[in-house]
């Protein structure tokens, strides 16, 4: 293989990872960052929040991977997805299934460096969640909350890495996080739903049907009760609730380009969720840091 081939072999392994699309990885991040600042009061061990970053981008990574092996006879029948490397047949099979093994030992390795037991055992389903969650949308009507759990495992196993217990704000946190993700990933299977609807996948924006803006918007809402919630019995300040706050006004935003179910606008929506999951890990990290009370 010379040069040019493996150059070229490389660029489809990064467009079946999708990190020229690094929305997933701020979206299991961003989660994962509230864990590690609550957890810790505001003061996360360095190398845990580098190690959970990494993790982050490989762990999104695999998904990616495995999900795109799972529905690779579907995607080539959806517009947008039907030029997808495993679809397309510029990717193997057997190729995707060594990177996603590739991946999750690389992701598993870092875990390790932790030497954390509780952790460690975390891996367990965290990987699991990975792998299934694509044939869930086979047989489960909201698939999303789902991938919610997947999305937010990182939120418990920062709770495991920065004190080596699960209080019950790991799982409440958890929650929070599925009814978010219930709410961007329907924006996103919004985009997607005549031609879902078609080949037989199972989506919430299916699901809902004509309800699926007051779905939305009552998971967003059900999502702040909760953080807000979390603050009161932390008794955080004002930032921390400004952050809720500008949340709930993006949440508003996102309302107006979805309401009329363009599937441009709703695909904008949900790209537009990076920012809330950022001005609520803002509210964290700055309430910590000018209140003190992470001192």
């Amino acid at each position: 293989m010379n040069w040019r081939s493996l150059k070229e072999k490389i660029d489809l392994y990064e467009k079946l990872m999708r990190l020229d699309k690094p929305i997933g990885i701020l979206l299991l991040f961003w989660p994962t960052a509230w864990g590690l600042w609550l957890s810790s009061n505001g003061q996360p061990d360095w190398l845990v929040v580098w190690v959970f970053a990494v993790g982050a981008i490989l762990m999104r990574s695999a998904g990616c991977v495995i999900n795109d092996y799972a529905d690779r006879d579907f995607d080539r029948h959806v517009e947008r997805t039907q030029d997808r490397p495993l679809t397309a047949g510029s990717v193997t099979g057997r190729e995707a299934l060594v990177l996603f093994a590739i991946l999750s030992l690389s992701a598993l390795t870092l875990v390790v460096m932790l030497d954390n037991r509780l952790l460690l055992w975390l891996t367990l389903p965290a990987i699991f969640l990975a792998v299934s969650y694509p044939y869930t949308k086979r047989f489960l009507s909201i698939p999303q909350a789902y991938l919610g759990i997947a999305f937010g495992f990182g939120i418990p196993m920062a709770y495991a890495a920065q004190l080596g217990a699960l209080p019950a704000e790991a799982w409440w946190l958890l929650l929070a996080n599925v009814f978010w993700a219930v709410a961007y990933d329907t924006e996103y299977a919004m985009v997607d739903r005549e031609d879902d609807l078609k080949i037989g996948i199972k989506t919430s924006a299916i699901t809902f049907g004509r309800f699926d803006l007051l779905a939305i918007m009552s998971c967003n809402l059900i999502f702040l009760i909760i953080l807000a919630a979390i603050g009161y019995s932390r008794q955080f300040g004002l930032i921390y609730f400004a952050g809720l706050l500008l949340a709930a006004a993006l949440m508003g935003l996102h309302y107006t380009w979805i309401r009329q179910r363009d599937r441009m606008s709703c695909f904008k929506a949900f790209l537009h969720n990076n920012y809330v999951g950022l001005a609520i890990f803002v509210g964290i990290a700055l309430d910590f840091l000018l209140s003190g009370k992470g001192f």
